[in-house]
């Protein structure tokens, strides 16, 4: 299975316990392919993005046109997206004991 990962973030100043993240936590699961999330917020600065991990380049793709422009464009933020190829990383970070790549 591919491994591919995603970061993502909003440039919009959004104090993040200011938001219900329930209701997105559960849209997001209907994604095919989204393994993992973690939520992260600006240090002072109060932008909201994520880390994610998908099975394939064209799930996340999914994901950004189905979730991450359309929130963008609710919240009038712009977004920043990066798609990170996982196989190419898999080695070095069995090596830093990742997560994201248990040693087998």
């Amino acid at each position: 299975m591919k491994k591919t990962f995603l970061y993502a973030e909003y440039q919009v100043t959004i104090p993040f316990d200011q938001i219900d993240w329930q209701p997105i936590n559960v849209d997001m699961k209907q994604y095919a392919g989204l393994k993992s999330k973690t939520w992260l917020s600006g240090v002072n600065t109060k932008t909201v993005g994520g880390f994610y991990e998908f099975d394939s380049v064209e799930n996340a793709q999914k994901y950004i046109d189905g979730l991450l422009l359309p929130f963008a464009k609710q919240v009038n933020g712009n977004l920043s997206v990066k798609l990170f190829d996982g196989e190419i990383t898999q080695e070095a970070n069995i090596g830093m004991l990742s997560p994201f790549y248990p040693s087998e």
